[in-house]
């Protein structure tokens, strides 16, 4: 039980150690420094996974594991906390993270200095961002992520990487501040910044009081929202995310993701209905912020012309599809928002990896590689018949045409990547906005509920169906446009490191509509756990310091 309590500070510390090895390899050791990344990258993975398999052991601390990193007393010290929700996040982030790194490792690492070391600063900052329990380390892991962001963002240069990313920092930078006043002004009414201390004191605010501690949690959400993606502060997002390189824009899938989880804990944690008077606080804007998000980007998908832009897009449909879930406080309407979150989030990263390789079938392999070694076999490099075919009277072969591998494979992942996105049967994503309309017809989650359905909710129920059409009709012009049209291209060439990641993503999302049972069933017990906070308040706030061994020693020494 003490070793696998100490493991809960492990993911923070591995990327920290691994980054600060490959700083001192420096940039001549560029293949060491690759396999040392994807080791520490897995071993990550396997450590979220221990820890995942933790959270659903029974008893106590069982389902919630708190580590005190500086012996402290809470609230005063450092407190790190992983329960269903954070372990779940950090599984996420560590396949999200292994692929987008097997595919860097085909050819992005190298269009610029210290990717490696970037990239598992930037790791740290997710994994430390989803164990927190304090606004004010939350803040610093924040920042860590976003230091790192910053160079990956402009990692290969190039005109519109350099713009767009001068944007996501400044628009960050001023998140951050704003980070930094909500802050302040919380624990200028409540004097703590620990989580489970905030829920606890929050009822206890005078009424005097309460419109500055609202004002604070106001613009602490402002920041948070930023992050998020919601509308109108996410002009940002699309530009910046379309014009970074395919690994770390797959991997800025998951950051927008840690707003979303940053909202979700502290929403249902300080603004619980234990809130007394601050009770729900800001769950209109929630929904109708998620709403107008969805509508927007829906919208917008309609008119994009570059896949990677549609990939930025439909994470800001499932953005506000989140958000929207996030305000009504049903237990049963966010068990099924978690599930649809892990869903489209491998998905999209998918699709993000997925359009360098379409887009690089249309530019006919202009940009070379360095290693000719680690290429796949060269496809057929043609779509008519090869001589001696018998043909038809219409000049038609009668045994039909040669697909090229390369280009079946890109068709294939690009139809499993729509219909995941959309949301259309048979695969999770259809079973994730299935559970959500679910949830929104049935309130209580009973069979025979008779809880009237809501205005909003119907609004929401028709926004997901309404924006999935919208998604299949600029899904099925793209594939249309670049599949579909004819054209005079060689097939691209690809490398088995560009394959893998894109395969496994898509295999893993295939299996969860298998397992989807076991998944919301996870989610759904994670969802439970938010829907009482007295659970993460009792762990936090009961654990005790570990005793030092030196001064029970002393003490023994000076007694008589």
């Amino acid at each position: 039980m003490m070793s696998m309590t100490h493991l809960i500070a492990a993911p923070i510390l591995l990327p920290l150690l691994t980054a600060a090895i490959m700083l001192m390899l420096g940039e001549k050791h560029r293949p060491l420094k690759a396999r040392i990344n994807l080791l520490s990258t897995l071993v990550g993975l396997g450590i979220a996974v221990a820890l995942l398999q933790w959270t659903q052991t029974t008893g106590v601390p069982g389902s919630i594991g708190v580590y005190l990193p500086s012996n402290w007393q809470v609230p005063f010290g450092l407190v790190l906390v992983v329960d269903r929700l954070s372990a779940l996040m950090l599984v996420l982030t560590g396949v999200i993270g292994v692929s987008a790194l097997l595919f860097a490792m085909a050819r992005w690492d190298g269009a610029g200095s210290s990717f490696h070391a970037l990239f598992q600063i930037q790791l740290m900052g997710l994994y430390g961002a989803f164990l927190t329990a304090d606004l004010f380390n939350l803040f610093v892991f924040f920042e860590v992520l976003l230091a790192a962001s910053y160079g990956l963002m402009l990692h290969g240069s190039g005109r519109a990487r350099v713009s767009s990313g001068l944007h996501y920092i400044s628009i960050n930078l001023l998140a951050s501040s704003l980070f930094l006043i909500g802050a302040a002004l919380i624990y200028g009414v409540t004097g703590t910044l620990n989580m489970a201390d905030l829920a606890v004191k929050i009822p206890l605010v005078s009424e005097a009081d309460r419109g500055l501690l609202h004002a604070g949690a106001g613009i602490l959400a402002i920041a948070f929202l930023a992050k998020a993606g919601m509308w109108p502060l996410n002009f940002w997002l699309v530009p910046a995310y379309s014009a970074a390189s395919a690994p770390v824009a797959a991997m800025f899938a998951i950051m927008t993701k840690v707003g979303i989880y940053t909202l979700l804990r502290l929403w249902t944690l300080l603004f619980s209905a234990q809130a007394g008077a601050s009770a729900f606080f800001g769950s209109q804007w929630l929904i109708y912020g998620g709403m107008a998000t969805i509508a927007c980007a829906g919208v917008a998908i309609l008119a994009a012309q570059r896949l990677e832009r549609m990939a930025s897009l439909s994470i800001l449909v499932s953005a506000g599809i989140l958000l929207s879930t996030i305000g009504f406080a049903q237990p049963n309407l966010i068990g099924a928002a978690l599930f649809y979150l892990v869903s489209s989030t491998l998905a999209l990263s998918a699709l993000f990896l997925l359009a360098e390789l379409i887009e690089r079938s249309r530019s006919a392999n202009e940009i070379p590689l360095e290693d000719e070694t680690e290429l796949l076999p060269r496809p057929l490099e043609s779509l008519h018949p090869p001589k001696g075919i018998n043909l038809d009277d219409d000049q038609k072969a009668l045994v039909g045409q040669v697909i090229p591998w390369t280009m079946a494979f890109l068709g294939l992942s690009f139809i499993a990547c729509a219909l995941l996105i959309i949301g259309m049967p048979p695969l999770s994503g259809f079973i994730g906005k299935l559970s959500l309309i679910s949830a929104l017809l049935n309130p209580l989650g009973l069979g025979n509920s008779v809880e009237p359905i809501s205005g909003v909710a119907w609004g929401l129920t028709v926004l997901l169906i309404v924006s999935g059409l919208a998604s299949l009709i600029a899904f099925s012009r793209m594939g249309i446009q670049r599949f579909w049209t004819p054209a005079e291209r060689p097939s691209p060439v690809l490398r088995r490191l560009e394959c893998v990641p894109i395969f496994a993503l898509l295999g893993l999302s295939i299996f969860l509509t298998f397992k989807a049972e076991p998944l919301l069933r996870y989610t759904q017990a994670a969802a439970d756990t938010l829907s009482n906070p007295g659970q993460y308040v009792d762990a936090v706030l009961g654990t005790r310091v570990v005793p030092n061994p030196t001064s029970k020693t002393a003490m023994l020494e000076v007694q008589p």
